[in-house]
C-alpha cells in the first residue's frame, strides 16, 4: 500500500524497525546494534528502545534490550481474527491425524514465507517449523508456490539485485537456475524442495487460491528427507494437497 507523505508516520516506522531488528540470530541488542540494524542513528535507536520498554514491549538489564512477552499480542490478535488460519487449521488437523506429518500454511512477507497455521508430528519441530516462523522463500516449497503466483514483472521485480543465501549445500543459489525453478513450479503447480532450507526436510506444497483464483497461501506437508523423495511424496500427499485446496476454496 502507498500512501502521501502527509500521511507517514516516521516515528512510527523507526519504533517498528527497531522491533523488527530482534530475530532468532540477535536476541539481545543494545543501542548501536539496533541502530544497525534498523538503520537509524544510535541516539534514536536508544529513545525508542527505551520507550519500547517503558510501554512493556522490551525488557532490559540496562544495557541491552529484548523483546518481552507483551509483542505476542499483535501475533495473537491476528491468528483470533484472520480469516485464513481460522479456516484452514480444521483442514490442516485432519490431513495431520491422516498420515502423522506436520502440514502448514504459509504466506509470504517479503523474503519470507511466515507459518500462520500448522498441524502435526513434533518430529520436525526442531527445524523451526513452529506456528510464527520465518523461512526464506527461495529456499523453501511454499515460498516457491508463494513466488511462482506472483506475475512475471513482480517476480522479476523480487529478483532484482537480490542475492539468494546459501542455507546447506543443496541450495539452488545462482539466479538463472532459480528463475526456471519458478517457472517450473508455475507449470507444475506444485513445489517439492528437499534440504535447501534445512538438512533433513524435504516438503511438498501447493497454493492456496481464493474463489477468485488468486493465491492468498502456500499449504505444504513436511516429512523426514530420509524417509521421503520426490517421487513418493507426491505420489502420496500431492492428491491429499490437492483435494485440501480444493475443499478451502470457498472459505477463503
Amino acid at each position: 500500500m502507498t500512501i502521501a507523505p502527509a500521511d507517514f508516520i516516521a516515528g512510527m516506522a523507526k519504533g517498528l524497525a527497531v522491533l523488527e531488528s530482534f530475530d532468532t540470530e540477535r536476541q539481545r541488542l543494545n543501542a548501536t546494534l539496533a541502530s544497525q540494524r534498523a538503520g537509524i542513528t544510535r541516539a534514536a535507536a536508544r529513545r525508542h528502545m527505551l520507550t519500547l520498554a517503558h510501554l512493556g514491549y522490551l525488557e532490559t538489564d540496562g544495557s541491552y534490550f529484548w523483546l518481552s512477552p507483551k509483542v505476542l499480542r499483535f501475533s495473537g490478535s491476528y491468528l483470533a481474527s484472520a480469516r485464513l488460519p481460522r479456516v484452514a487449521q480444521p483442514t490442516l488437523n485432519r490431513l495431520a491425524a491422516q498420515t502423522a506429518e506436520s502440514f502448514s500454511a504459509v504466506v509470504l512477507d517479503g523474503d519470507q514465507g511466515v507459518i500462520v497455521a500448522r498441524s502435526g508430528s513434533t518430529r520436525v519441530l526442531a527445524y523451526g517449523l513452529h506456528l510464527g516462523a520465518r523461512l526464506p522463500a527461495h529456499a523453501t516449497s511454499t515460498g516457491r508456490v508463494l513466488l511462482a503466483a506472483q506475475s512475471k514483472s513482480a517476480f522479476n521485480a523480487w529478483m532484482k539485485g537480490r542475492a539468494l543465501p546459501r542455507l546447506t549445500a543443496h541450495t539452488t543459489v545462482d539466479p538463472a537456475k532459480f528463475r526456471a525453478l519458478i517457472e517450473q513450479v508455475r507449470t507444475r503447480d506444485h513445489c517439492f524442495a528437499s534440504e535447501e532450507h534445512e538438512l533433513g526436510v524435504g516438503a511438498l506444497a501447493v497454493p492456496l487460491r481464493n474463489m477468485q483464483g488468486h493465491t492468498v497461501a502456500a499449504l505444504n506437508v513436511a516429512a523426514a528427507a530420509h524417509r521421503v523423495d520426490a517421487r513418493t511424496m507426491e505420489r502420496d500427499f500431492l492428491p491429499l494437497l490437492l483435494d485440501a485446496a480444493r475443499e478451502l476454496r470457498p472459505l477463503l
